[in-house]
């Protein structure tokens, strides 16, 4: 069965499939200890539980606040929180336009096989086409063959020679402050 939305993806989105009933929508405030309990999960799952610094009230001050840079949406199967998505615009320089950048998905693995990975997917592909942005773009861990296996189940391709790199912690600070000659 295909999956239906809303027109307006600011909206809640809810579908029907095998039975169970999903809901997407967007996050509220008081939705912010269940996205970081999500979160946590999925910190967990990728072996990353120790570096998971954000609180309540960082999560909330970037999805809400003044100076606001991620917008998030909750997943609900049977009215129970089980997936979440955290994406913000990138602009991509050589089309113009902007991209939804995932950077996270995360379905419960009870929840899993309900639908709701490709759900949250065709909500923020709907949104990305409502807002006349290039397209949308994710990391995913080189060892997660089932993410790989998800993604290009649903058409995604890796993507053009770019690979991901970071800059942080001690190696930032010495770059800011290093002077120019």
């Amino acid at each position: 069965m295909p999956i239906a939305c809303c027109p307006s993806r600011e909206a809640s989105c809810y579908t029907n499939l095998s039975m169970s009933n999903l809901a997407i929508r967007p996050a509220t405030p008081a939705d912010t200890p269940t996205i970081l309990a999500l979160l946590r999960e999925l910190a967990a799952y990728e072996g990353k539980l120790e570096s998971v610094q954000i609180n309540e009230s960082l999560l909330a001050e970037h999805a809400f606040g003044e100076r606001k840079c991620i917008e998030m949406r909750l997943g609900l199967l049977d009215n129970q929180a089980v997936a979440y998505a955290i994406f913000f615009p990138h602009f991509g320089s050589y089309g113009g336009r902007p991209w939804l950048y995932l950077e996270d998905l995360y379905v419960q693995p009870g929840a899993r096989g309900h639908g709701m990975g490709r759900a949250m997917m065709a909500h923020l592909a709907a949104l990305t086409l409502e807002r006349s942005w290039a397209g949308m773009a994710w990391g995913v861990l080189d060892w997660n063959e089932p993410a790989f296996s998800f993604y290009q189940a649903l058409g995604a391709v890796k993507s053009n020679g770019h690979i991901t790199m970071d800059l942080s912690g001690d190696a930032l600070h010495q770059l800011a402050t290093r002077r120019i000659a």
